[in-house]
């Protein structure tokens, strides 16, 4: 039994899966942001070391696969859909598609945030399942592994103030890394 859903919804940034999709990636997620050329191109050699492939959407290949196994062992009888804000499967077409198959009520689960940008959302009625970052699942193997370092740095002399503790993206402009140092 679904409930009151008809769909799952799996969003994510998507990414590129061999060499000549790396630059219009990179050209989706940064559009209307400014970055310049050089930068993207410097980028692409962090992909180009992977060969062109980003590790994304094959987990969330993978996640799907799993979901459909865990629903149809639960009786639970949704279609599962994945889309992707800046690579294939676009999810703007995919809402257009999940639309286009009946579906009007999804329960949404985001590997990264936010829906707002699909113009069907007004159309779809979308629950979102609690965002990861601030879940204790995702904080407590963070907060496990800074315990024992901080330990050992006061051990060293270190006082509280003397530390600071951040956390990023997986990458960030080197302008901002410059101006965090400040």
């Amino acid at each position: 039994m679904a409930g009151p859903y008809d769909a799952f919804l799996l969003v994510s940034l998507g990414s590129p899966e061999g060499p000549d999709d790396i630059m219009p990636f990179l050209e989706n997620v940064t559009r209307g942001r400014g970055i310049l050329p050089e930068r993207l191109e410097a980028v692409t050699h962090h992909y180009l070391a992977l060969d062109g492939v980003s590790p994304i959407n094959g987990q969330n290949r993978r996640l799907v696969a799993a979901l459909r196994v865990a629903f149809d062992g639960r009786d639970i009888d949704l279609s599962i859909y994945w889309g992707n804000r800046n690579w294939d499967p676009f999810l703007t077409l995919k809402l257009e598609r999940i639309h286009g198959d009946g579906n009007r009520r999804l329960l949404e689960f985001a590997t990264r945030p936010s829906l707002e940008a699909a113009g069907l959302v007004g159309r779809l009625g979308v629950d979102k399942i609690r965002h990861y970052f601030d879940h204790p699942g995702f904080i407590r193997p963070f907060a496990e592994g800074l315990v024992p370092a901080l330990t050992e740095l006061a051990g060293e002399g270190y006082a509280a103030g003397d530390v600071r503790v951040f956390f990023t993206t997986h990458s960030i402009p080197l302008v901002a890394a410059a101006l965090s140092r400040r």
